[in-house]
Formats: structure tokens, sequence, C-alpha cells
């Protein structure tokens, strides 16, 4: 049955809302201000709809760059200006930090989409007759849409959705769902290929093959290197640094560039640092460059990485990597003393245990950076209520096309 709904809004996660009695409904792919036609859609939840028809369109439509769009589950918003919808994507950091009862200046969103993502993962997996399907899982489902061309990527992953399927095709024969990690380095494609098990050394041979004739970089299983014809390297500040396989990377260059030079430039004064959940180092490098620096995360490999990394740039003050579980063994108090700054840039859930060894010690400046707006809300609670000061955050959209922003503030005592 169709019905007929005015959308009242756009949500907190890309979907147009309308207030029907009491119950809000909620509508992807409509934007405030339009009427609507939608279904109910089987299986989902009863407050959510599914986008039949636009009667009466929004002036701030627009048409789409993708021809997935609107079915791969990638983008939630292709269909909406973009000065409209840098504006609601701020107003989102606004409005949960005010209902966090934080009260600090949100400044200007800054637009790090720059060439585009230089990292995806592909899911690869038999459908309907056996039929191969490489692509992205659908909106709200399971199902994998089958995609041949992604306007939202980098170009260094140029022939990257074709080395994907190439890679699929021979583990047919598994039978099992397969996850396809690319990243775009220095020295081509990073290729790791999860969930396929084991494999023969027959199998092992065709997918070394492969690699080579679409000039991969490196592949690897499960972190077990297939085939490498190029050290795969990304440049940050004066340091190269050869990637682990599987690597964590900001989504795209400019965000990267865009995070460490705020993260930098809050952090000037500093002489000693500590960079907590540091990854690969794209902070901890270029804060070396002026500052001694201490850095920590739980990934060993990245870690690894990082060492040698250092090691071999010169022009850097000593910089000290540890492989530490953040989570379990927050930095305490004692350990924190002789920083000048702190910078934390944990995973979406934040950093709550972190948050709390800070609040009760002495750091006289920390640095957060967040990819989700609500756990830095809440470890930003713990800063203030241990006696910081927050002094304003600054919003940055390196997922362009999502409701996913990344902030970084500066807390001081």
């Amino acid at each position: 049955m169709v019905e007929r709904l005015r959308i009242d809004h756009v949500g907190h996660l890309g979907d147009g809302v309308a207030t029907v009695g009491e119950q809000s409904i909620f509508v992807p792919y409509a934007l405030g201000g339009e009427t609507v036609d939608v279904t109910t859609v089987s299986g989902h939840h009863p407050d959510r709809r599914q986008l039949v028809r636009v009667e009466q369109s929004s002036p701030e439509r627009i048409e789409p760059l993708c021809q997935h769009f609107g079915v791969c589950g990638g983008c939630a918003i292709q269909h909406w200006e973009t000065g409209r919808y840098h504006a609601w994507t701020r107003d989102l950091v606004v409005a949960t930090l005010a209902q966090a009862k934080i009260a600090c200046e949100v400044f200007p969103l800054i637009d790090a989409h720059g060439r585009g993502r230089r990292r995806m993962t592909l899911h690869a997996r038999k459908g309907t007759h056996d039929v191969l399907k490489v692509g992205f899982a659908a909106a709200h489902s399971h199902d994998i849409v089958p995609i041949d061309r992604c306007p939202i990527l980098d170009p260094a992953l140029n022939g990257a959705l074709d080395a994907a399927w190439a890679l699929a095709e021979p583990l047919t024969a598994i039978g099992k769902p397969l996850d396809i990690q690319i990243t775009a380095t220095d020295g081509g494609l990073d290729v790791d290929i999860r969930g396929s098990g084991p494999l023969p050394a027959a199998l092992v041979s065709t997918l070394s093959a492969v690699a080579a004739k679409h000039r991969l970089a490196r592949l690897t299983r499960h972190g077990e290197l297939v085939l490498m014809r190029q050290p795969p390297g990304v440049t940050m500040g004066k340091a190269r640094v050869i990637l682990p396989p599987g690597s964590f990377l900001q989504a795209t260059v400019a965000g990267e560039e865009t995070l460490a030079a705020l993260v930098s430039e809050r952090s000037r004064r500093a002489k000693h640092i500590a960079d907590l959940f540091c990854g690969v180092g794209p902070f901890a490098l270029r804060l070396a460059e002026k500052s001694r620096v201490a850095a920590f995360d739980s990934d060993a490999g990245a870690i690894a990485s990082l060492q040698k990394a250092a090691a071999a740039t010169s022009g850097l003050k000593p910089l000290r990597a540890e492989a530490r579980d953040l989570f379990r063994r927050p930095l305490v108090a004692e350990e924190l003393r002789d920083f000048d700054a702190v910078v934390f840039d944990p995973p979406r859930q934040g950093a709550q245990a972190q948050a709390e060894r800070l609040a009760a010690s002495k750091v006289p400046v920390v640095i957060a950076v967040s990819c989700n707006v609500a756990t830095f809300a809440r470890d930003a609670r713990i800063l203030i209520d241990g006696g910081y000061k927050i002094e304003g955050v600054t919003p940055v959209d390196q997922f362009r096309h999502t409701p996913h922003v990344e902030l970084v503030a500066r807390f001081a005592r």
C-alpha cells in the first residue's frame, strides 16, 4: 500500500523524517520539505518506509553522481546540494554537543574529500544460480550490489575493481563469502583477502598469477603474504611508511593531511607529546618533526611499521613507539606527567577509560580526534568534568555523501 508523507527534515543518519501523529517515520533518500509516496519495507522496522516517488521535490535536490545510488549502501546522501549537506553535517555536531550540555564554538566544517577515498572493502559472494557478485553491501541489507565503477574513489584506485573481480573468480570454488580490502599506495594497490580460510597450493599460485597480471603492489590472504611486487608505502610528513597487511588509514589523503595539520597547530608549543591510538603514525611522524613523541597502539604490526619509518627518516626528534592495549591498560596519571600534550584518536567506540585517566592527570593540553560525535561528546564530558576547558571543535568531512564526520578539539587546563 502506498502512502503519501510530508518530510519535515533530514535525520542524523541521512534519512528524511516525517511526523505522523506522535511517530517519526524514516524515509531514505528524501529531503526536508518534500512530499513523497512511500511503501512499508517488509522485514524492516515499522517506522521505516521505502521511497517510491518524489511528488514535490526540494529545490535543494540534485541529481546523484552514481548509477548505483539508492541501491548500494555505501552512500546515503548524493541527492542533496553540497552546501546544504555540509551545513547539515556541522549541525549534527552542534546538536550532539548541545544534548551533552557541552558549550563551545563549532568552527566551519572543512571539506577533506580531496581526490576521493583511497581504501575500500569489497564483498564477494555467490548469488542466485551461483552467479558471482563483487561489490558493496546493499542499503539496509546483506545483499551484494555488483559494481564496475565508483565515482567517490581516488583515481589511485583505478583498476581495483577489475582486480577484485579477477581475484574472487578462482575463489568461488571454495564457496565462502570473501572480504577484499584494497588500499592505494605509492607502490600500487595493496590487497588483503579475508574469509577464504586455508587454500591449496595450486589456488595460491593462481592468485599470485592474478596479482602479477594486475600489477598489485602486494597481495595477502588473512595477512599472510601471497605476492609482493613492490613494498606498499605511503608518505606521512617526511617519512615513508610501509603498511602492514590490512592496515587502517584515514579514508582520504586530504583527510589525513587536514587532521594532522589541525593536531599539529593545536600542539605547536609542546615539546613532549603522547600520541595515543597512533596507528601507523600519521600524527606521530609529523609531530616528531618538532617535538619528542611517545606513540601507543594495540596493533603490533602498525607499531612495527611506525618504528621502522621513524628509524629510516632523518631530521626527526626522538620517537618512541610501543604496542599497548589502551582499552585494557590506559596510560595513568603517573605515566602522563612528563607530557606537555596528549593526542588521542580512538576507534568509533571512543576511549572512556583513557579519558578518565587523562581527566585525573595534570597534562596541560589534550587534543581529541574522533570519528564518532556521540562517543566524542561522552569523552569530552569526562575531560570537562575533570577540569579541562574545551576550546572549540572543528568538523572535518572526509566521508562525503555519508553522515559520518571527523572532529578535532583542543582541551586545556
